[in-house]
């Protein structure tokens, strides 16, 4: 059996997609003292029947993030803060659990 080294570029011919950058979702949320800060859609996650997405500052990843609900009005997606405090346990515990499971991996 030969080996064959083949150095990937961008016009490398394989036929391979190099072009390895992910589109950022981008959205601006104004923040309680009227500041808009643009944030960037990490990770999408489901608990029972709803829809959860983590959002980090787009200038400031180590800031902490927010977990948004996410519900379809009109063929668009809405946020909405999570204020019930047993939503916000459920929720809490399944991006502990992703969070693990990911570690893990």
């Amino acid at each position: 059996m030969s080996e064959h080294n083949h150095e990937h570029g961008e016009a490398c011919g394989c036929g391979h997609d190099h072009d390895h950058e992910h589109e950022e979702f981008v959205l601006t949320l104004t923040d309680e003292n009227g500041t808009d800060v643009e944030m960037v859609l990490v990770e999408t996650f489901d608990v029972g029947e709803k829809l959860y997405a983590l959002l980090l500052e787009r200038n400031n990843p180590g800031a902490d993030g927010i977990i948004l609900r996410m519900e379809e009005e009109n063929e668009e997606m809405v946020l909405y803060n999570i204020e019930d405090e047993d939503e916000w346990a459920q929720v809490e515990e399944a991006y502990n659990q992703l969070v693990s499971e990911l570690d893990e991996a």
